[in-house]
């Protein structure tokens, strides 16, 4: 890109199963004074201005309309332009790099959060997202949508569970080292195995837990990041796509829409062969054979052969290509929020800030977030170091 915009700060709660200590906006409040405090920055600042607020919420997990109404104050969106982003945390990065480019706005706040307890059940949420006539009243939802998924992608390519469980395996290793992970607890690929089965072949260990939390980014132009950090962390690509809605018409054993946004990342960023450029990857897999699919998608080798990459020991933490060296999304992130974390978590990497979960060397990395059914939406974000 001619033109630069950075990351200047980032903040993030610790993700749990239940934050009953805390009110929606009281969990807000927490990460959105950390970001500000790191940023050197208040919400009625002048020097910079925040010029806008983007909150990540959606009114079906929060239980209400107009759901963003209520974080306005937490995040000066009271005070200034305000903005609501009800999908994936990675399409405000997307969002907010957008408008920035375009020279209209100058120093951006993001806000994303969900409290996944209030539900009794998520899959009486994600069964909002089918069409009303056919697929929601035979009780759709996500989980059930990612079990065909796998299922047909498996059968595809020969991958079995076991390909599966050694995902959930490996970023339950990396979790255990970040502080901020909800099941920091190493789990074996026999116990993934043994799991009670929730839709075949996805068990409870194949997917991600019930989640509360939030993060927040504050994100600006060349000048006002060199100005307010030294260590900045570049967006030097960005890349969104959305599928076709209806599951039938779509081919389940590839990921064409994220393809699609990863192409246009990489093309922004000059990014020609991804699996030699990149240092550290984020991905956004709710489920544990997305992790294989998504990584296809992300060029990072060729369709079919996520499960070899895997086997091959290179998306270890200390592989050369690591993958989810935070522990990911099934390590337990929240959605909505779990796009922009990945970005959060990619940031600190290139920062030299991500502790005993720290990739060495890490000076380019791409983010990634999906939303709707089988990865509808999918948005791809890369970074570099200064």
């Amino acid at each position: 890109m001619a033109q630069k915009v950075g990351i200047v700060a980032v903040a993030q709660s610790k993700y749990s199963g239940a934050r009953t200590d805390v009110s929606q906006k009281e969990l807000a409040h927490e990460t959105v004074s950390e970001v500000l405090e790191a940023g050197g920055l208040t919400l009625d600042s002048k020097t910079p201005p925040i010029d806008q607020s983007v909150i990540v919420c959606d009114e079906f997990w929060e239980a209400q309309t107009l759901s963003e109404v209520k974080y306005g104050d937490v995040t000066g969106a009271h005070m200034r332009d305000g903005t609501r982003c009800t999908q994936d945390g990675a399409t405000a990065v997307h969002y907010a790099t957008n408008a920035i480019l375009s020279g209209h706005l100058e120093v951006i706040l993001i806000m994303a959060i969900c409290k996944e307890s209030r539900i009794r059940s998520r899959n009486i949420i994600t069964n909002y997202g089918y069409d009303p006539f056919i697929c929601k009243p035979l009780g759709m939802d996500d989980t059930i949508s990612a079990a065909l998924q796998a299922r047909i992608y498996m059968d595809k390519y020969g991958i079995t569970r076991e390909d599966c469980a050694k995902v959930v395996v490996k970023n339950r290793a990396n979790a255990a080292a970040n502080p901020y992970a909800q099941l920091r607890q190493p789990v074996s690929e026999k116990e993934v195995l043994g799991s009670a089965m929730l839709a075949s072949p996805i068990s409870a260990l194949d997917m991600y837990p019930v989640s509360d939390g939030a993060c927040a980014l504050i994100m600006a132009n060349e000048e006002w990041t060199r100005r307010l950090t030294d260590k900045p962390v570049w967006v030097t690509g960005v890349g969104v796509c959305r599928d076709t809605y209806n599951l039938g018409t779509r081919d389940l054993s590839g990921c064409a829409a994220l393809e699609a946004a990863a192409q246009a990342a990489y093309a922004m960023a000059g990014i020609k062969k991804p699996a030699e450029a990149l240092d550290v990857v984020e991905l956004s897999g709710h489920y544990s054979y997305q992790e294989l699919l998504y990584s296809e998608g992300l060029g990072l080798c060729p369709r079919g052969e996520g499960h070899k990459l895997l086997k091959s020991g290179k998306t270890e933490k200390n592989g050369t290509l690591p993958i989810n060296p935070s522990g990911g999304v099934l390590a337990g992130v929240p959605v909505l929020v779990a796009g922009a974390s990945r970005v959060i978590e990619a940031a600190l990497q290139l920062r030299g800030e991500a502790g005993q979960r720290q990739v060495k060397h890490a000076k380019t990395a791409v983010a990634h977030g999906m939303f709707g059914p089988c990865g509808q939406l999918q948005c791809v974000i890369t970074l570099s170091a200064d």
